[in-house]
């Protein structure tokens, strides 16, 4: 995702996110496995890098959450990645519930199958399953629980960082579920996915200038989902256009002029970033796996 626009530099790592790191470590040895979600639109910029060292102990099942919004071929695509890494996955949406069901019984048959094995030998079947759920802020943690636990039991706003303390919340099915704060990684490394993080909602728009973000995203589209760009806006596409230009016609197409002529370049990009997030634009997602060496 290339581009030609001046961005400050993006860091943001609270103070109750490297608490959160810590109780992470401290609450492992409470639970049998790890749920993380990740957003099925940024599988790769959505995993928090330091997961895969704090509980390598564990075993572990990778959500990719908000599928019904993400690319169906591209979530495909990263699944069988995960696979090859020996990560069981699956493709979910929690506020739908889609593919939700599959969860607990794919944890007891496959990524818990020795335990449960175990278990049943020594005449512990009793013995509840307990999972620790991890995610970044504004990922889908809270609607998961909610949804296992068949109402709303976790806090849920549309907006980062709700979750601020651990929670237990037990299901009907014996299965107990500890609901960590969200984390991020300490630095972003990469603006890149910062960036795309920016587009999903997953970090503050008060992070970044919404019209930079909106024809950083618009430049994205037409490079990688051109017809479901022209389709929702009507645009003729002749390719190469620059972001403002982009931009600069979704406002025209919307009628959004003010004084003078001038096209509202806020209010187009709100629209943009706001029908991207809601599925209008169509199920895109916005990076595929690395090449493998």
């Amino acid at each position: 995702m290339e581009n030609n626009i001046d961005m400050k530099v993006i860091q943001w790592f609270p103070g109750h996110m490297a608490k959160t790191r810590r109780a992470i470590a401290a609450n492992l040895k409470l639970v049998d496995a790890v749920v993380e979600i990740i957003d099925a639109r940024t599988p790769l910029s959505s995993r928090n890098p330091e997961i895969d060292r704090m509980t390598a102990s564990k075993p572990r099942i990778v959500l990719l959450n908000k599928c019904d919004l993400a690319d169906s071929n591209a979530t495909g695509v990263w699944i069988n990645y995960l696979k090859k890494d020996n990560v069981t996955a699956l493709a979910v949406d929690c506020k739908s519930g889609k593919g939700i069901n599959k969860l607990l019984p794919t944890l007891k048959a496959t990524v818990l199958k020795e335990l449960m094995e175990k278990r049943e030998r020594s005449g512990m079947t009793g013995a509840p399953v307990r999972l620790m759920i991890l995610g970044i802020p504004n990922v889908g943690k809270s609607s998961l629980i909610n949804r296992l636990a068949g109402g709303k039991r976790a806090k849920v706003e549309d907006r980062p960082g709700v979750t601020r303390v651990k929670q237990w919340v037990k299901l009907r099915d014996n299965t107990e579920l500890l609901d960590m704060p969200g984390v991020l990684w300490p630095k972003f490394e990469d603006q890149t996915a910062a960036v795309k993080l920016a587009f999903t909602g997953a970090i503050s728009d008060d992070i970044l200038d919404i019209e930079t973000l909106a024809m950083m995203l618009l430049t994205y589209l037409a490079e990688s989902y051109p017809q479901t760009l022209a389709e929702r806006y009507k645009l003729e596409l002749s390719g190469g256009e620059s972001g403002l230009e982009l931009l600069e016609a979704v406002g025209k197409k919307r009628g959004m002029i003010i004084s003078g002529g001038e096209i509202n370049c806020e209010r187009a990009a709100i629209t943009v970033l706001d029908e991207f997030r809601s599925g209008k634009l169509g199920r895109v997602t916005l990076e595929m796996p690395p090449v493998r060496e």
